[in-house]
């Protein structure tokens, strides 16, 4: 099992498109696991970004972008999808700098080996930065991108709400992911989630029948509907295969379901949420926009916070320092990263919407190569946008995988070194 091959990520849509798009989506999506790609050797190319707008692809056809489209769509999703905005407040977390070259630093995998410069130009690489302890300690910008450029997260998003439910348990809002999952979405009762806790729909493992088999057309991920009150009526009338809590079954659509229940239970939509609880308060430096399920709905629990990468480093901080504050407040319950980042029953890979790596290391990730990356025990954070010509496929899923593990390495020997006085 690794990040991303798993499904449709409910890209969005114009307003007056929607009801024939999301359908549309779901079939787009098969490019995730067979293979659909763009030609060989089509790198992303620089643009500048006041050329954007001659690029835009339709919105669509995600999967399917040519490389200029999906530098230009990227990074102005907010633009061409059914939007809501992620207020910042004015007090950015600080990030100081302490500038190392770690573009020679070796890759090394089962297959090849390449220095992260390579790296970030065979994976059209559009952003990379290295947080240790605190400190930027390498940061660099490709294909038109700067500080400043929102990029689309995917699936990233996932862990963000992941968070959320934490906060919202915090809050009072949810008493705790051991209650059933109808006690917030009565339209799901006499159904098969009537067994079904909040804990497994982050765990995906709630027992109800989901096939996200791309490569079939009478597959769920290729015929359910995706505005809000669709994925209610098609769910609640599919049947249970197992007991919850017991099998580990990628659902697309109960990710989703998740933003829904969340909503339900705050009474609010995600993005002010996220703002008033996290955005603001621990110092994301600019505004950020998740894309609606549906014009004027709700956002997309699964997918589609565009944000710049200096704040995707930030909630990697957040998430590392367990959901505290600069000044000690605690936005999350006590211990909630480490129950989040422990092993399911169903698959020992998963948390709580989050992908476990090995030594206690954990990462949000999106298709097309998005991703934070977090390391407790090394005190590291790294993030990433990027836009690979697949948007899912398992060798370039191992080889940002040794990316990660070769810049904590290096990084971490680098710390070693400077505290010891060894250069």
């Amino acid at each position: 099992m690794i990040p991303e091959a798993r499904g449709n990520e409910n890209l969005g849509a114009t307003p007056k498109k929607w009801f024939v798009m999301n359908k549309t989506i779901a079939v787009l999506t098969l490019g995730s696991l067979i293979g659909m790609s763009r030609p060989a050797g089509a790198d992303a190319p620089f643009i500048d970004p006041v050329d954007d707008a001659h690029y835009f692809g339709e919105p669509d056809r995600q999967l399917f972008w040519t490389p200029e489209q999906q530098v230009s769509g990227f990074r102005n999703m907010e633009k061409l999808s059914p939007s809501r905005k992620v207020a910042a407040g004015d007090d950015p977390y600080p990030l100081p700098e302490r500038s190392v070259d770690l573009g020679h630093v070796q890759i090394i995998t089962d297959q090849e080996r390449m220095s992260v410069d390579d790296y970030v130009v065979r994976q059209n690489v559009a952003g990379l930065i290295v947080v240790k302890d605190g400190t930027v300690v390498y940061e660099r910008y490709e294909l038109g991108n700067g500080p400043s450029t929102r990029w689309i997260s995917y699936s990233v998003a996932k862990s963000v709400t992941s968070l959320l439910v934490g906060a919202a348990i915090k809050d009072g809002y949810i008493t705790s992911v051991d209650e059933r999952v109808t006690d917030y979405l009565p339209r799901l009762k006499k159904s098969s989630y009537d067994k079904s806790t909040i804990r497994n729909l982050l765990q995906m493992s709630s027992g109800v029948e989901w096939d996200e088999d791309y490569a079939d057309p009478e597959s769920d991920i290729n015929t359910a509907p995706w505005d809000t009150l669709g994925v209610y009526e098609y769910l609640r009338n599919k049947p249970r295969t197992s007991k919850p809590g017991r099998v580990f079954n990628y659902n697309t659509a109960e990710t989703n379901l998740i933003g829904t229940l969340l909503r339900s239970a705050i009474g609010n939509n995600l993005s002010t949420y996220l703002s008033e609880k996290i955005w603001q308060p621990f110092g994301m430096e600019h505004d950020a926009y998740w894309v609606l399920s549906e014009p004027g709905g709700g956002e997309f629990g699964g997918s589609s916070l565009n944000a710049t990468l200096r704040d995707f480093a930030r909630i990697g901080l957040f998430a590392l320092h367990d959901g505290r504050l600069q000044d000690g407040t605690q936005v999350l319950p006590e211990g909630w990263m480490k129950e989040s980042v422990t092993p399911s029953a169903g698959y020992d890979g998963y948390g709580y919407l989050w992908w476990l790596s090995e030594g206690g290391a954990f990462r949000a990730a999106g298709i097309f190569g998005q991703g934070i990356y977090i390391d407790p025990a090394a005190n590291i954070v790294i993030a990433m946008h990027s836009a690979w010509a697949d948007a899912s496929v398992d060798s370039d899923w191992a080889l940002q995988a040794a990316l990660y593990e070769a810049l904590s390495t290096a990084v971490g020997e680098l710390g070693t070194r400077r505290s010891t006085g060894i250069r």
